[in-house]
Formats: structure tokens, C-alpha cells, sequence
């Protein structure tokens, strides 16, 4: 058996590197995450002062102010990646076990991305409540919450609810990471095409978390005319069966009031964003306007192949790696944490997603091509720029 390795995203379509299942069960064997520690414990002085008695100087002073936790222990810099392991990847609802080699990779990556330590908690529960009571408890050994590959709808649900719960940041990585890197990844297609936001009309197939986020931001950002289609269609106003988050996206996209599925809404389209396990023909592709944008990002395969959508369309991008311009959460995730935690947020708000949209364009703006609207995942510029930028949006947000 033989499967793709991510890699840095390039100019031009690199060769899937080839990995045995014997290589890639040996890396996971025993996790892929330890804890180290910080300070020495060679000898007899050192584990006095690590640990008892001096550690108890330390929780005395903690326990008179309890805010000089901040600077004694990790608790303000440790991220928790957070799920339930009912949405993973293209695997779907696993549980919480199955899940837990994802949530330890996405904890490595907050590592060595954005310098920020962080532990997978896998919870054994789909209650919102029980996971809301679960995270509250916790509190005091953590700085900040990712929620992580939870199923649409309870996914808006939790995180709103936890957004008020809770004094740290908070965020759905699955809705407003692919949804932070859709915006710069937009941003440098119409920079390259010379265009404007604000005139396009934007399709986005997928209404579950990713496709939601994206949506919301891209109407933030400036774009009026978007319509959002699920598996029965697009989304209007009136539309039976609709659930309540769908209702709110219905009162304002599809301002020209469109019925009917994605070949009445890709007609004449400029911008086409594929968050769903769905397919896209070639032949209603083939109907978008002229230089039209591409943003396939289902995987391991994209609702329509990029050589093939190439053909009809001017800019073309997916979430893979060996085609150009992955546009992939890395990009944003660890430095929009690590910007909400040096500036102490308390939440994070859309004009710090914005701004992290803002900072990932602003790394390539000036290396632009059709093969290259975003920079690559493996870029060390990228995650510092997102969180200097989050971080000044935290504070003139007045969140900070």
C-alpha cells in the first residue's frame, strides 16, 4: 500500500512522494508527541527547585495571586485540540479513539509552526453540554481551545457556546482556518488577474462548517453576490427542511434570489469554492465566466481534477499538496493562536481572522502567479506575519 506524503506547496505540480505502510505505521508507533522538560533536573539543587520544596514557594505565590499562573507555569501558552472525533478528515465519524493520531499530528504542527506547546484531548461524548462542562472544568490548565474535526451542525453550536463559557480564545479550526487561508488564497487570484473582491459572484458548494465559515468571511471581506449550495441544492430564502444556521446564511447570500442546483448556480459564476465530498462536471465548469477561479479543496479528490478544470478556467487551486497553490489550515491556525495568546485575547474575533487573511496574502504579494496565490505551508515567514497581525487586530479590537 502506497499513499501521498504532504508536502511544501511549489510553483509547479511536484511528485507525490511514496510511502510504505511500513514506514508509516513505524513513525506513529508510540505517538508522536512527548513532553520535555524545561528546566534541569541533573541534579539534587536542580529537583529541589523544580520540585519540592521550592515548587511549593511557587503555588504559595499562585495561591495569593492567581494571575502570576501566566508567568510561572505553561497553562497561558498551552493550546488544547479538542474533539470528538465525529468529523475527521475524509474518514467521517471514528470516534474518539481513531481520532487521536489527527489531533496529535495537529498538535505537533501548532509546534513547530507556531512555537506553541499544545495536547490532544479526545473526548469520549457528542453532548454539546458535556463537552462545554468538560472544557470549563479544565480551565485552569490551559490558555486556549482548537476545536478540531467535530460534525456541522453541533460544531456552531459548541463553539458559540464555548466562545461565551470560557475567558481564552476559541476557534473551530475546520470552519475559520480553511476559511482565513480561502480569503488570501482569493486575494492573491484576483491580485494576479488585476480584479477587485467586491464585483465577483462566488459559489460555494458545501454548507457544513468549512463552507459556512468561508462564506461569512467572504462576505466580511467585501464580496456581495454569493450563493452556498448543500447536497439538495441552493441555499434561498423559503427553501423547506433548512436548519437554523442555513436559515441565517439564507437572509444574505444569493442576493438575486437563484433555485435549482450547481449548474444554475455556476452559470457565469467568477469563483467556485468546493468544500464538500461532492463533484463538479466539466461541462458546468465549462459555463463559469471567462478567467474564472477554481478553489477545489475536497480530498483526497477534488470535486474536479485541476487539469481538467485548468482548461476552462484561469486560476485553479486544491488542498493537495502536489498541485500548485495548496490551500491548506496551517497556514493560518498557528499564527492566528499565537498572536491571540501574545496579545492575551480573550476571543478571537473576524477582524483578527481578517487580519490573518491579510498577513498570508501580504507574504506572496509580491511573488504572485497564477501557480502561486498563497505561500507555501512550509514557508517560516508566514506564521510570524499572521500573529504580529492578529495580535494588533486583538488589541484594536479591544479584546487584548
Amino acid at each position: 500500500m502506497t499513499v501521498t506524503n504532504p508536502a511544501s506547496n511549489n510553483a509547479q505540480p511536484a511528485s507525490p512522494v511514496q510511502l510504505t505502510e511500513e514506514e508509516i505505521f513505524g513513525a506513529h508507533e508510540g505517538g508522536k508527541l512527548s513532553i520535555q522538560p524545561t528546566t534541569s533536573l541533573a541534579d539534587a539543587k536542580a529537583l529541589s527547585i523544580a520540585y519540592t520544596p521550592g515548587v511549593a514557594q511557587v503555588s504559595r505565590a499562585i495561591h495569593g495571586d492567581e494571575t502570576l499562573a501566566k508567568r510561572y507555569t505553561w497553562t497561558e501558552r498551552l493550546v488544547v485540540v479538542v474533539s470528538d472525533g465525529t468529523a475527521v478528515l475524509g474518514l467521517g465519524d471514528i470516534g474518539p479513539r481513531a481520532s487521536l493520531p489527527v489531533m496529535e499530528g495537529k498538535s505537533a504542527l501548532f509546534k513547530t509552526f507556531g512555537g506553541l506547546d499544545s495536547i490532544p484531548l479526545v473526548l469520549d461524548t457528542t453532548d454539546v453540554d458535556e463537552i462545554i462542562e468538560t472544557l470549563v472544568r479544565l480551565r485552569p490548565s490551559y490558555g486556549a481551545v482548537n476545536l478540531e474535526d467535530i460534525s456541522a451542525p453541533r460544531c456552531f453550536e459548541l463553539e458559540a457556546k464555548l466562545i461565551e463559557a470560557l475567558d481564552c480564545p476559541v476557534m473551530h479550526d475546520d470552519q475559520h482556518g480553511t476559511a482565513i487561508v480561502a480569503l488570501a488564497a482569493l486575494k492573491g487570484a484576483v491580485a494576479v488577474q488585476k480584479r477587485e473582491l467586491e464585483p465577483l459572484r462566488v459559489v460555494i458548494s458545501g454548507a457544513g462548517a468549512a463552507g459556512v465559515a468561508c462564506a461569512k468571511i467572504l462576505l466580511a471581506a467585501g464580496v456581495r453576490d454569493l450563493i452556498l449550495l448543500d447536497s439538495k441544492g441552493i441555499i434561498h430564502k423559503g427553501r423547506a427542511g433548512l436548519n437554523p444556521v442555513k436559515e441565517e446564511m439564507a437572509e444574505v447570500t444569493n442576493p438575486n434570489g437563484l433555485h435549482g442546483g450547481l449548474d444554475v448556480a455556476l452559470k457565469g459564476a467568477d469563483v467556485f469554492i468546493g468544500v464538500s465530498a461532492g463533484t463538479v462536471p466539466e461541462d458546468i465548469v465549462a459555463t463559469m465566466a471567462p478567467d474564472a477561479i477554481v478553489f477545489a479543496l475536497s480530498n483526497p479528490d477534488p470535486e474536479i481534477h485541476p487539469d481538467v478544470a485548468a482548461k476552462h478556467v484561469g486560476i485553479v487551486a486544491t488542498g493537495r499538496s502536489d498541485f500548485p497553490n495548496q490551500i491548506n489550515n496551517v497556514l493560518a491556525f498557528p499564527g492566528v493562536f499565537r498572536g491571540a495568546l501574545d496579545a492575551g485575547a480573550r476571543r478571537i474575533t473576524e477582524a483578527m481572522k481578517l487580519a490573518a487573511a491579510d498577513a498570508i496574502f501580504g507574504v506572496v504579494k509580491d511573488e504572485l502567479s497564477v501557480n502561486r496565490i498563497v505561500p507555501s505551508p512550509l514557508d517560516p515567514r508566514v506564521a510570524p506575519e499572521v500573529a504580529a497581525a492578529v495580535a494588533r487586530a486583538a488589541r484594536q479590537d479591544g479584546v487584548a
